[in-house]
Parts: structure tokens; C-alpha cells; sequence
């Protein structure tokens, strides 16, 4: 369930942004769903404490007894973006992370501004809440693309730095720890989330939302049940991993409640014996959306999330499929400081497609898919219920007049995915399911 990502990120600080592009704001052949909204953005981060939770990490090997697995406070913290008023002239957040270089180099440091503002005053009330889950070892701030977009767009979204173990200098049981605390952090800060932020935000109207190892981790947290007979499950030292299993101890404890919606991109867990068992995927009853690209090496496509979306059969489910795309399909743009290193550029980038295009295509259905089932505007569901799964497939005579970049409208005789400009919507493909399909 290991991707090839992992990072060491510093606090984000203010200070005055460089000549970048902001990946949250999308370019001129962005689809229509994907533009920022009306919302100035806010910025703040929240410092969390997870009591008595095992110190999987420091166990001497996987056969370790649950007795010698001490418990400790399990530290978290939560970067927490949301609609705000934020005044001109404020300066915005630049956020800075690091990415393990090529052994033997160190790290590599970067930046990313945004368009956020920190400590800017929350504006509005009951606010959906979407909780965001990274990929193994990365930091929020490389998928900015996403939170600041959605705050933008009336959400409270909060992304969690999970403090994963470093993939390249520990063992097998060290690496796996993740397996256990993603699902576990997820339904904790969601928890503590919906208790503490008042009126700032609808307690019931949750989505999560991750990538990667976070795929795996909202999957579970959102239903799925782990198959306590899986190979792996005694991998997790002192059995830990079986506790939230299906019908262990603490299973309900790394579930979160409630879930209106799911999004899991490129989502780990999938293999010829996936972590879920024959069932434990039915068990998702909230609405899904997979987004995966067909050759991903990380986590696979077809015994991942093309297996995912057939096994999920009680959930009404969507699955975009980008073709010739791999793993990288949801981080931001490579930062300027990265692009001396093919290894560096391979983090953030698929070398096919552009990534600043993919992450405006992935805005695009998330948003349609969150307003739907988050805040019940059915008439999104036209951007989803698209007219031909093949992407390249779709067609639009467009009237005489009408601006080369102008938006498909969908309707009769109007088979170009709605929303798409002409000539824009390649190389995809949308299939759906309904509940019970």
C-alpha cells in the first residue's frame, strides 16, 4: 500500500509570493466545474492530540505482542482551510514542504504560494465539511490545487499531516503502520472537527476525500470493512491492524459516521488479495467517485480501483478513468524548485498528461459530485450522468458564433461531456453505477 511518496514539510509561513502559478486557480481550458468560487479563502492550521493510541513505529519487529506496543499520544495536525473575507493587500500563505531527493541525496525543499490568507475572518455558517487524507509520507501542502479550490466554493475542507514513518530507511512493520493510523486519524479529527467548529460548518454534511495510501484510509473510514483473514494483516505488529478489522474491538472507532460523499484518487489496497475481502467494499453505503489512471505502478488499476468500483455495489459510484496516465494524478504542478531532477519531477507529475489539466478535470467532477450529494443541487448531476462513458466520443455541433472555448451546455443532440470545450474532453472515460448495480 506504499507509494512512491514521501515528505518532510515545515510550518507554512507568510510571506511574499514568487512569479508561480497557483495551482488552485485553474487555466483558460479548465472545465466549467473547476473555476474557483466566490469566496475569499482563510488559512489556519489546528494542533490535535490522539490519547493513548500504540506507538506502532517503535515496535522491534512484527511479531512484537500487543504488550510490549506502548501507548502513546498520537500528535496531529490539521491545516484547515474555509470561506473567508479576506481583504486586498493581504499578503497570502506560501507553503513549504520537502520530498526525499534520489538516494543518496537529502531532501529537496519547495514552495507553493496560494491564494489563502491566514487567520482571515470565517465568513458564513453551516459550511459543508470535507476532511482530506494524503498520499503515503506527503504533506497537505502539495495538494493545495484542491483545498484552497474548495474553500473557495463554500467548504470547510481540512487535510491532515498523518506523520507518516519514512518508506526508505524502515522495515516492513514500520512502513505498514500507516494501515492502522490512517483510518483511525480520519475518524478522530472528523470527530473532533464536527464537535468544535460550531456553526462555522454542518456536522452533517461530511465528505472525505483522499489520495493514495489516503485512498485506502477514506475507504475504510467511510465503510469498507478490512478482511481480518487477509495475508498482511499480521504485518501491523501486535496485531493492531486485525482490532479494526471487521468485527474487531475497535472497529467502530476508525470509522467515521454520517459520510454524505466519498472521493478516492488513485486509492491503495488493491491486489490479488485485496485488504477488503470478498465483501468488505459493499459495505460502503455513502455515494463514491474513484478517479485512477489506467497504468498506475504504485497501486495498480485493475485489481484496484477498477475492482473497487464493481465490489462497491451499495454505493451509487462513479469511476473517471484517465487512459495511458499512472499514480501521479493529484498533487500539484512540480514545484520550480523540483524540476532539476527527473526523480523529483516524478512525485508530483505523470509524464503524459499536463498536470495542471488533470487536477482541473478532477475539480471539475469533484465539484459537481460534492454539490450533489453535499448541499442536494441535482441539477450538478448533469456534469456527472454524462452521455458517452468514452470521452473521445462525445460530439457538439456548435451554433455558428459560438467562442472556440466555450462550454459544452449538454442537452438533446449534445454528446460532448457537459461542461468540456470543444476538443478538451480526451482521453477519459466515466462510467456509473447505482446502488445495488
Amino acid at each position: 500500500m506504499i507509494g512512491r511518496f514521501s515528505a518532510a514539510f515545515a510550518l507554512v509561513i507568510a510571506i511574499p509570493a514568487a512569479a508561480q502559478t497557483i495551482p488552485s486557480k485553474p487555466g483558460a481550458d479548465a472545465p466549467e466545474r473547476a473555476a474557483l468560487g466566490p469566496h475569499g479563502v482563510g488559512y489556519r492550521t489546528i494542533a490535535l492530540v490522539h490519547p493513548a493510541q500504540p506507538d506502532l513505529e517503535a515496535a522491534p519487529n512484527a511479531a512484537a505482542a500487543a504488550s510490549d506496543i506502548a501507548l502513546r499520544t498520537r500528535k496531529l495536525t490539521v491545516d484547515l482551510w474555509y470561506p473567508a473575507t479576506a481583504k486586498p493587500g493581504r499578503r497570502t500563505v506560501t507553503y513549504r514542504a520537502s520530498f526525499p531527493g534520489e538516494p543518496p541525496r537529502g531532501a529537496q525543499a519547495f514552495t507553493q504560494i496560494g491564494i489563502a490568507v491566514a487567520g482571515a475572518r470565517p465568513t458564513g455558517n453551516r459550511h459543508p465539511l470535507v476532511i482530506v487524507s494524503h498520499g503515503y509520507g506527503n504533506a497537505p501542502a502539495s495538494m493545495t490545487w484542491l483545498t484552497e479550490n474548495l474553500a473557495s466554493k463554500g467548504f470547510v475542507v481540512a487535510a491532515i499531516r498523518h506523520n507518516d514513518p519514512n518508506a526508505y530507511i524502515t522495515p516492513p512493520h514500520i512502513r505498514a503502520a500507516p494501515n492502522f493510523h490512517r483510518p483511525r486519524d480520519i475518524a478522530f479529527v472528523t470527530a473532533h472537527l464536527r464537535a468544535s467548529l460550531g456553526q462555522q460548518i454542518d456536522p452533517a454534511s461530511v465528505a472525505l476525500i483522499g489520495y493514495s495510501q489516503g485512498g485506502y484510509g477514506v475507504l475504510a473510514a467511510g465503510g469498507a470493512t478490512l478482511d481480518p483473514a487477509h495475508p498482511n494483516m499480521d504485518i501491523v505488529a501486535g496485531g493492531w491492524l486485525k482490532t479494526i478489522a471487521r468485527g474487531g474491538a475497535g472497529e467502530a472507532a476508525a470509522k467515521v459516521p454520517g459520510v454524505k460523499a466519498i472521493v478516492a484518487l488513485a486509492p491503495a489496497g488493491g491486489g490479488q488479495n485485496n485488504v477488503w475481502g470478498a465483501d468488505g467494499l459493499a459495505q460502503i453505503t455513502a455515494p463514491l467517485l474513484l478517479i485512477a489512471g489506467e497504468h498506475d505502478p504504485v497501486v495498480g488499476y485493475e485489481l484496484a480501483a477498477k475492482a473497487f468500483f464493481a465490489q462497491a455495489r451499495n454505493s451509487d459510484r462513479y469511476l473517471l478513468t484517465y487512459r495511458l496516465a499512472g499514480h501521479a494524478i493529484a498533487l500539484n504542478p512540480v514545484p520550480a524548485e523540483m524540476r532539476g531532477s527527473v526523480w523529483d519531477i516524478d512525485w508530483f507529475e505523470d509524464p503524459i498528461w499536463r498536470q495542471d489539466r488533470i487536477n482541473a478535470i478532477n475539480l471539475h467532477f469533484i465539484t459537481a459530485f460534492l454539490a450533489v450529494h453535499l448541499r442536494g443541487d441535482a441539477a450538478q448531476r448533469a456534469f456527472l450522468n454524462v452521455p458517452v462513458e468514452n470521452s473521445d466520443d462525445g460530439t457538439w455541433n456548435a451554433p455558428p458564433g459560438t467562442p472556440w472555448g466555450a462550454h459544452s451546455p449538454g442537452g438533446a443532440g449534445v454528446t460532448l461531456w457537459k461542461g468540456f470545450q470543444r476538443r478538451h474532453a480526451r482521453g477519459m472515460a466515466l462510467e456509473h453505477r447505482g446502488a445495488g448495480k
